[in-house]
């Protein structure tokens, strides 16, 4: 059974984490912290994540640094904005978590025009991993986790032709594509970083059944209904264990997919994953929505 106590000596590590104020991402913080890493708490709100933040320096012991970068994933200008003064403050980027994201909202679309699921979801954390593809290239050993769901499972394919809610709204089946998109991203990834011989990882994870906030869109009642059907509903401590091994541990190697060991990995403790189907793993797909990506973001990752 792994834990955070297994999370190695993080000291000088730089680790950042997106949607770090709550949930899943709050823990990740925590965890990566106590250990010794410098983590940057990347957040939308400014007020939410410096209260995250000072009560984090409360409860937890560290010799890290904690710090807040405010990014806000729906906006492709900010985004970028965002990278250019991390990049203006480090000169390496050892653990990057692509771990916020938005759940079923009501139709709506992010500043550059994109169905708000896959904007941020997908297409922020592609570009921002972009931007921020020069530290990973400067740390040795660098990782980049990147969050996807048991969702993506759930959809059979990507239609391009309905990104930017040209087609009647479907809130679960937008958000399947958005994390479909994810382990895409992430599989692709991993094989252009093993074309050119760099040393960084690309692995992904996903945190089973987790009450979180991410499920605010879900009103209360049916909220109860979904989770009363799971023998065991996570605490976000434990949801974000997956990421935290995908993260840290050394046995992982680049291209894996982590989640829950319990039965159908709605909860437990981190082991590969065994979500699979034949779209995620689809190469001709994933090389299409590299290049979407590319062209609508205008991020190269410059991988020579």
């Amino acid at each position: 059974m792994w834990t955070k106590e297994n999370i190695p000596d993080l000291t000088g590590k730089t680790a950042l984490v997106t949607g770090g104020n709550t949930g899943i991402g709050y823990e990740t913080v925590i965890a990566l912290y106590e250990k010794g890493a410098n983590v940057t708490l990347a957040a939308r709100d400014e007020k939410k994540a410096k209260a995250a933040v000072e009560k984090i320096k409360s409860e937890t012991r560290s010799t890290g640094i904690l710090e807040i970068g405010i990014v806000n994933l729906a906006s492709l200008a900010q985004t970028k904005t965002f990278a250019d003064e991390f990049k203006s403050k480090h000169t390496q980027l050892d653990i990057l978590i692509n771990n916020a994201g938005v759940m079923i909202p009501p139709a709506s679309k992010t500043d550059d025009g994109f169905e708000l699921q896959f904007g941020v979801n997908f297409l922020g954390h592609f570009a921002l991993t972009g931007h921020l593809f020069p530290l990973l290239k400067n740390s040795p050993d660098a990782r980049v986790v990147t969050l996807s769901s048991g969702a993506a499972t759930l959809t059979d394919g990507i239609d391009f032709e309905n990104l930017k809610l040209e087609k009647p709204y479907n809130e679960w089946q937008s958000y399947a594509v958005s994390k479909l998109a994810d382990i895409l991203f992430t599989y692709e990834l991993d094989r252009k970083i093993k074309s050119v011989g760099l040393n960084i990882l690309s692995v992904a994870a996903h945190p089973g059944v987790t009450r979180t906030d991410l499920q605010r869109h879900i009103p209360g009642e049916q909220l109860e209904g979904m989770f009363s059907e799971f023998d065991e509903v996570m605490q976000p401590w434990q949801g974000a264990l997956p990421s935290l091994f995908a993260a840290t541990d050394a046995s992982v190697k680049g291209g894996e997919f982590f989640g829950p060991d319990g039965e159908k990995e709605f909860s437990g403790y981190p082991a590969l994953s065994k979500h699979s189907t034949p779209t995620m793993t689809d190469k001709e797909l994933a090389k299409k929505l590299w290049r979407y990506a590319e062209d609508v973001t205008l991020v190269d990752f410059h991988f020579k």
